[in-house]
């Protein structure tokens, strides 16, 4: 695959607040109106609630990233998957970020009328089901941290390469370029979000 098979095609997505009901096709809301009741802690006076409102798993090592975030063009181009672990994405700072995500399937690439993107205001975050085609979070603001936990094996496979010298491949990771296999980009619309 060394040229886009197809006329671009740019399809439109309209940015959505990201709730946990919204999220559920996708994976689990991390923050504090999940809807999971806290369990209390014995220690400490009742002063420390804690509840579990995501399962993460994750089948090597897994890692905690610190990425800071630069806003850049609203547009996508590549949607991943991972198949060993749940991806989880945590702000630091409340600054709003925006999630492209689409669900999960058995198909060489995500359903195109099933991609969406997701406004987060900067108090939750998400944890992604395994499969779940996604975008790399966008900032809103430059200097958005977001911390990421992840299987060490994506770091790993970020560097290696398809064939084609565009997409990467590995155990925990099929990273798609929608242009080139498609003839697609879809470009997020900011307005009423």
């Amino acid at each position: 695959m060394s040229a886009q098979p197809h006329p671009l095609e740019i399809r439109r997505l309209t940015l959505e607040v990201a709730t946990p009901e919204a999220l559920r096709p996708f994976g689990g809301w991390l923050g504090p109106q999940s809807g999971v009741t806290p369990m209390g802690v014995d220690y400490y006076g009742g002063a420390v609630a804690m509840s579990r409102p995501v399962d993460f798993s994750c089948s090597s090592r897994a890692e905690v990233s610190l990425t800071s975030l630069k806003r850049r063009p609203l547009e996508v181009r590549y949607l991943e998957r991972h198949f060993q672990h749940t991806q989880t994405f945590i702000p630091l700072g409340g600054k709003p970020f925006i999630a492209v995500l689409a669900p999960p399937c058995e198909d060489e690439l995500p359903a195109l009328d099933g991609v969406r993107a997701f406004r987060f205001d900067g108090s939750a975050g998400l944890c992604l089901d395994v499969g779940t085609w996604h975008e790399f979070p966008f900032a809103l603001d430059d200097d958005t941290h977001i911390a990421v936990i992840l299987s060490s094996q994506v770091t790993e496979d970020l560097h290696h390469r398809a064939e084609n010298g565009i997409e990467a491949f590995g155990p925990d990771l099929d990273k798609k370029d929608l242009t080139l296999r498609a003839g697609v980009q879809f470009v997020i619309e900011l307005a009423d979000a």
